[in-house]
């Protein structure tokens, strides 16, 4: 039993299987900290595993501790990932950087700790988390570090522990973590030439003890561990070097020299940057050196093959650096002639075969000796059974070509397949599937040689290996060890290759066969003696540390972090931030100059030691932005920070199910046994044609006053013949007994069930909420309220249809006579204006009454042109025979087809359905109701549209008048702009947001990027742009929306008769929390309409009231933002006169600046880092991008008044765009007084001037160019505007008054062109036509794209390139539409 540093008991829980030594070493572990040294393969990390089993119950959740185990390299976290879950119960995490936990914050972490026990992890990934004080190290009770022999100088190891465990260490923290290391090797160096090599040793092993706060424990001899691992038996191969002949290397050498001149030619012809041109060439430089070396260390056709191999690598092909598209071309270029040099003094015999006859192209140059005793050594092996080898060279080149070679030498004739490990390096770059696949294989068998790079030295576990070759020989004792522990399999041979008569490289041999022993012993010497504390150059760094959080930045990683912190600032093609440094040795100083979005632009430090003046710099940089906010607490960029607050804010789970809400007005309980008070609105219709039957006027009778807005507004309705004008107004109130209501209510359902084909089932009162309203037939009346009783109790008829009544009356005053019908014997007066059903066909009809001259007996004249009478046709068509065919027929109409007559974008349908009038025997008709008006029955089937409107308008009322909304300027905001706000274009209605919704994005960007851009006043454009963001995305907008419940306002449906309620019937509805309306059922609403809503809400109070009424309801919603000026606080002290032609660009604007240097801030591009001019334009752009687009939406909107809102947004998008702007400001020559300095930027303006005459011309708005424009120059468009804005104290009129002349001419109806990808989309909507999606590829630096759209069974295709993929994609659209205009109109 042991205790650790939390005064825990801890016990050692073992597997049946460990080995003795295993078991001293956990043992010991459990008691110190502890670095395990055993030989490759001898289990050390099942130690680790038993450490980890044993500290198991200090680790379990919900407990707040975790266990860390590093390792060197990214392919072993999977490994040891694998291995710590297979053998333990604890919940393991892995963690590398493709990951992306380089950007991860403290509340990430916090949920990986949480939820894991074991994190295994790269240890750059743990340094930066301690160093940002994301993880603290009294969290970790366990910290394993695999391969320790790593901690030495910089590496992560080192500094975790002198930089935080000592330093902890140093305040006597009681809760360190158990320290565990395991390596090969306690001495990672080169081999010592020291005469004393155990005194070196003695240093060393010393030194990683101290910095590790931990001691070794081995084994006292290799015998021990022998007994349970097998050791490669070591075995010395020297080749005689045979060099490529001297002529052969002569022609080769300035042949690739020529090719080098060349190149470089061509690199000074071609228009990329200077930088680039240096860059390019040192990359040929570098290339060449590689080719002479795989000349004389392989031979001349392997240098060949590395030509071929570089030749055909597609993007950065360089393990350097990066060279660009330009730079890449022509390095392959310059590899394609050295296939050719190379291949020219090669045999051209095809018979000719390199492995023909080794030796002699061995003595010809075409292959090395040493390639040659490395296949003799191999074959040596051929009787093995089942070879698995490895071969460690040092480059990749030479894995790559050499694998090649045995693949064509030995694959034929021994069966060996032969992969090769690149790594991570950009060259021939494996993923880390792939290399597990490769080793995977290995071990099956389907891969027998492996030619590898150091990666496969470490840690990598390849136990069937039975052969390890070293082609190139170790350069440190770790090296050896490891690579010679690669060999598991019993009996396995270490063949190490040198040249023969190099005895410097048969001493490294020898010394390293030597090594193991007297490390053992070193380590064993002073087990007992404890560790000491860290000597001044391993301790004692100068460092920052932010007192609230612990967090720390030092000289080693100020470095880092500075440039992590200037790469996240706002860049574009032409510019990369970056810090400068200038280092006076004279005067021992370092000046850093920092980019001009930085808020910080010069820092200055002295010092003794020249080396670590940088870092002091960079070290002060980062306390000075810490001090400005720049940095976090956590030592964070502040935008990193800002992003993981905007990836947790809409990390919340959208729910998509929303109620929809009914107006109170309209719904209630009728249990009231006395009379009741109605308020009364008429709804008067209008035809705007011609047409027999004329809707007659309808009463809405409600218990409640509607809002005022619904006193008098009209609409219109769009029917198949035309329009219909509807007027709705109040005209008082009425009192009605509860015998007259039930009347009404009965008629107004059963009238409405035939017209929507509802059934007739009784209508069952049961006291709940229902829709209850009356709409009643009205009777023209200029005095009074005139209700029309008789057609209302026609819904009585069945009641009231006594024959005797009827025929004395009306047969005494001669106006009838009887009838016979389904119902019996009526009066014929009765068939006047009946709603009547034949039951033979189940059909309803209304009549307009008995045609005379016409029965039975009369001609049907039907489709097939034979003469037939009506009694013969029902005869044949139906079976009926009339038992009274001398009856006059009935003039039937078929009932009217209620529909959605608020749908826009109806087709007018001039004639009337030719089955729509019939002739009916009343014999076979049943009276449903009489009278009842044809003219009441049209009506009837309007009024579910109408009800509809009115109901929206409702919502749209009570949304209006919540409290909160209300202006504090008593502006009142008109119902129908509400009610535009609420309605989607999903509805199909003449009205809907898209308009409003377009006002309302350009004013909160306005309004969020003034109140931004006052506040953080020293804040770079990234991050205002991000908290920008945070406030007007769709997320943030949705989840206002739904805080403040306007989904249930939202109207995104059309309107469906299906789901309309009768008014009269049971409704279900429940009052909502707000008590001013009812829940109604729920759908489903997307984030995007939630968020659309509200920003067509900000902009129809932004038209009804004016900007103060939008900012109130955008603080109802939750959107603090005001117009208060704040002062600017200028930093930008220039005298403007020195640097830009002020007066011109006054004259030019028409505006005179009051603070001109406001004008040079505008004009500064990035890249123009000069000390006296300490910023850019990037801040005045942000602003001036918000007030430019709010201005001309605006404009648009005012100027297109009544315009339909997909216009407006197509008008908007056509003005205010980056390459619009553009082409402004190369019309005004603004790109003249630009100040930058970068040579691409002037480069690619200059082309734009000199070759694009037709691309400025007064008809072009930007998307006609076919050339990509600088977004500089649109951006300096917006920066000119932010200035003038902050200038004139926010006086958008100025702004505009100014900017208008530049912008000129404005785009109209008359002059807006889509763009070509909008305008294909919609035509091939509107069409139906196949729009196929666009392929994409990219060769030397362009992109191509093919667009293809099959119409009508025609094929239209185009295929463009250009410099990037938006503009090739444009132009591909113009052709095909083009194609398609053609086609359609011939």
């Amino acid at each position: 039993m042991a205790i650790d540093g939390g005064n825990q008991q801890l016990v050692a829980d073992t597997v049946p299987f460990a080995r003795s030594y295993q078991l001293e070493a956990l043992e010991m572990a459990l008691k110190q900290n502890t670095l395990v040294y055993f030989e490759t393969g001898t289990g050390k990390t099942l130690i680790a595993i038993m450490l980890l089993r044993s500290y198991a119950h200090l680790l379990r959740k919900p407990l707040p501790y975790i266990a860390v185990f590093l390792v060197p390299t990214v392919v072993l976290v999977s490994q040891q990932h694998d291995v710590v879950k297979t053998l333990t119960d604890l919940k393991t995490g892995q963690y590398y950087g493709d990951l992306g936990v380089d950007f991860w914050n403290a509340a990430t972490w916090d949920s990986q700790m949480k939820e894991y026990e074991v994190l295994v992890m790269t240890p750059q990934i743990l340094l930066d988390a301690l160093r940002h004080k994301f993880i603290r190290m009294d969290q970790i009770k366990v910290l394993i570090f695999d391969e320790c022999h790593h901690a030495r100088g910089k590496h992560p190891y080192a500094c975790i522990m002198k930089e935080i465990y000592h330093e902890e260490l140093k305040n006597n923290s009681p809760s360190l973590p158990r320290v565990f290391g395991m390596t090969a090797s306690p001495i990672k160096a080169k081999v010592s030439k020291a005469h004393d090599k155990e005194t070196a040793y003695m240093e060393e092993i010393s030194k990683i003890e101290d910095l590790m706060h931990s001691k070794f424990y081995t084994c006292s001899s290799e015998s021990v561990l022998t007994r349970y691992t097998p050791f490669s038996t070591p075995k010395l191969k020297e080749y005689h070097h045979q060099d490529i002949p001297h002529e052969t290397s002569k022609i080769l050498e300035n042949n690739l020299l020529k090719c080098v001149e060349k190149h470089e030619l061509s690199l000074r012809r071609s228009n990329i940057s200077e930088s680039a041109k240096i860059s390019a060439k040192y990359k040929l430089k570098k290339l060449r050196s590689a080719f002479m070396f795989c000349l004389a260390e392989l031979g001349v056709w392997l240098a060949m093959k590395a030509a071929e191999v570089y030749s055909h690598v597609e993007g950065n092909i360089f393990v350097w650096g990066s060279t660009g598209v330009t730079g890449d071309r022509v390095a392959r270029a310059f590899s394609r002639d050295a296939v050719k040099a190379f291949s020219s003094l090669i045999p051209s015999d095809p018979q000719w075969s390199i492995g023909n006859d080794l030796k002699a192209n061995m003595t010809a140059g075409y292959v090395s000796s040493k390639v040659v005793c490395l296949v003799e050594t191999l074959l040596e092996y051929r009787e093995l059974k089942d070879l698995r080898c490895i071969v460690f060279v040092q480059r990749i080149v030479s894995a790559v070509v050499i694998c090649e070679l045995l693949n064509k030498l030995l694959q034929e004739s021994t069966g060996w397949r032969t992969e090769y490990t690149a790594g991570s390096s950009s060259f021939q770059h494996q993923t880390r599937e792939e290399q597990r696949k490769i080793v995977e294989n290995f071990r099956e068998g389907t891969v027998n040689i492996i030619i590898a790079t150091s990666m496969l030295e470490e840690g990598l576990d390849v136990q069937s290996c039975n052969l390890v070759i070293r082609f190139d020989p170790s350069a440190t004792i770790c090296s050896f060890i490891q690579s010679r522990g690669r060999a598991r399999r019993q009996n396995s041979d270490f063949v190490l290759m040198v040249k023969r008569g190099d005895n410097s490289a048969i001493a490294n041999v020898n010394d390293f066969l030597e090594s193991g022993p007297m490390m053992r012993k070193e380590c064993l010497s002073h087990a007992d003696l404890p560790c000491q504390p860290l000597s001044n150059e391993m301790y004692g760094e100068h460092l920052y540390k932010v007192e609230s959080t612990g967090a720390i930045v030092t000289l080693n990683s100020s470095v880092q972090l500075l440039n992590y912190y200037c790469s996240r600032l706002p860049s574009d093609r032409y510019f990369k931030p970056y810090p400068r440094c200038t280092i006076d040795k004279e005067l021992g100083s370092c000046t850093l100059y920092l980019p001009s979005s930085c808020p910080i632009q010069k820092i200055t430090v002295s010092g003794k030691n020249i080396k670590s003046l940088k870092q002091l710099a960079c070290l002060e940089a980062c306390k000075k932005l810490h001090e400005v906010c720049a940095l976090t607490d956590n030592l964070v960029p502040d935008i990193v920070w800002e992003e993981a607050e905007d990836q947790n804010y809409g990390s919340e789970p959208y729910l998509d199910e929303h109620v929809k809400y009914i107006p109170r007005e309209l719904v209630g309980s009728h249990r009231s046994k006395c009379e009741t008070r109605y308020e009364c609105y008429l709804i008067e219709l209008q035809l705007n044609f011609q047409y027999d039957e004329k809707p007659r006027n309808i009463l809405l009778a409600v218990h409640e006053r509607l809002d005022n807005d619904l006193e008098n507004f009209n609409f219109d309705l769009n029917v198949d013949r035309g329009k219909v004008a509807v007027n709705v107004k109040d005209v008082g109130s009425i009192t009605l007994i509860p015998d007259q209501i039930d009347v009404c209510k009965q008629f107004q359902v059963t009238l409405f069930r035939f017209l929507l084909k509802h059934n007739l089932d009784t209508l069952h009162e049961d006291g709940s909420t229902m829709f209850n309203y009356l709409l009643l037939p009205f009777l023209r009346s200029n005095d009074e309220i005139s209700i029309d009783w008789k057609c209302i109790c026609a819904v009585l008829y069945s009641k009231n249809s006594s024959l005797h009544v009827h025929s004395n009356r009306c047969l005494s005053e001669g106006d009838g006579y009887h009838v016979h019908t389904k119902n019996g014997l009526v009066c014929s007066c009765m068939l006047e204006n009946a709603l009547v059903r034949t039951p033979h066909n189940g059909r309803i009809y209304c009549t307009k009454g008995i045609l005379d001259g016409t029965d039975g007996n009369s001609g049907l004249n039907p489709k097939d042109g034979k003469s037939i009478t009506y009694k013969d046709y029902f005869k044949k068509s139906h079976g009926i025979c009339l038992q009274f065919e001398r009856q006059n027929l009935l003039h039937g109409k078929q009932m009217f087809t209620v529909q959605n007559y608020l749908q826009r974008c109806r087709n007018p349908n001039k004639k009337e359905n030719s089955k729509s009038s019939c002739e009916l025997p009343p014999e076979l008709c049943s009276i449903i109701m009489s009278p009842i008006p044809i003219s009441t029955l049209y009506s009837f089937s309007l009024l579910p549209s109408i009800m509809h409107r009115i109901e929206s308008m409702l919502l749209a009322a009570n949304l209006r008048s919540v409290p909160m909304l209300q202006s504090n300027e008593n502006v009142v905001i008109p119902t129908l702009k509400v009610l535009e706000a609420i309605t989607t274009k999903k509805c199909q209605e003449n009205l809907h947001l898209e308009s409003l919704e377009t006002l309302g994005d350009s004013f909160l960007k306005y309004a969020a990027s003034q109140q931004l851009f006052k506040t953080f006043q020293n804040r770079h454009e990234g991050l205002l742009s991000l908290k920008r963001e945070r406030i007007i995305c769709n997320a943030s907008l949705c989840k206002l929306g739904c805080d403040r419940n306007i989904t249930g306002f939202i109207r995104n449906e059309e309107f469906d008769l299906k789901t309309w309620i009768i008014p009269g019937t049971n409704s279900g509805y429940e009052v909502s929390s707000w008590k001013r309306v009812y829940i109604g059922a729920t759908r489903k609403i997307k984030s995007k309409v939630v968020a659309d809503v509200v920003e067509a809400l900000i902009g129809a109070y932004l038209v009804a009231g004016g900007e103060k009424a939008a900012l109130s309801f955008m603080a109802w919603l939750g959107i603090s933002v005001d117009f208060v000026n704040v002062p600017y606080m200028r930093t930008f002290n220039v005298k403007a006169e020195e640097h830009i032609n002020v007066n011109y660009l006054e004259s030019l604007l028409r505006y005179k600046f009051h603070d001109a240097s406001l004008l040079v801030e505008a004009l500064t591009h990035g890249s123009y880092m000069r000390p006296e001019i300490p910023g850019c334009y990037q801040r005045l752009e942000f602003l001036g991008d918000a007030v430019l687009d709010y201005l001309m939406t605006l404009h648009l909107y005012n100027k297109y008044d009544g315009l339909s809102p997909g216009l407006l947004t197509d008008l908007r998008s056509a003005s205010v765009n980056n390459d619009c702007y553009a082409l402004s400001a190369i019309r005004a020559g603004l790109y003249k007084h630009i100040l930058h300095l970068s040579p691409d930027l002037n480069r690619h303006i200059g082309e734009i001037v000199r070759n694009s005459n037709e691309s400025i011309s007064i008809e072009t708005f930007g998307w006609e160019s076919e050339i990509t424009l600088p977004k500089v120059l649109g951006d300096v468009i917006e920066s000119i505007a932010g200035a003038i804005y902050v200038d004139s104290g926010c006086d958008k009129e100025r702004v505009f008054k100014s900017m208008r002349p530049l912008l000129e001419p404005l785009i109209t109806l008359e002059t807006l062109r889509l763009h070509p990808i909008r305008e294909l989309n919609q035509l091939c909507q509107k069409m139906h036509y196949h729009f196929d999606k666009p392929v994409v590829s990219r060769e030397n630096g362009m992109a191509y794209v093919t667009v293809e759209v099959e119409a009508q069974g025609v094929v239209h295709k185009a295929s463009r390139s250009a410099s990037d993929r938006k503009l090739a994609q444009k132009l591909a659209c113009r052709d095909v539409l083009k194609s398609l205009k053609e086609s359609m109109s011939q």
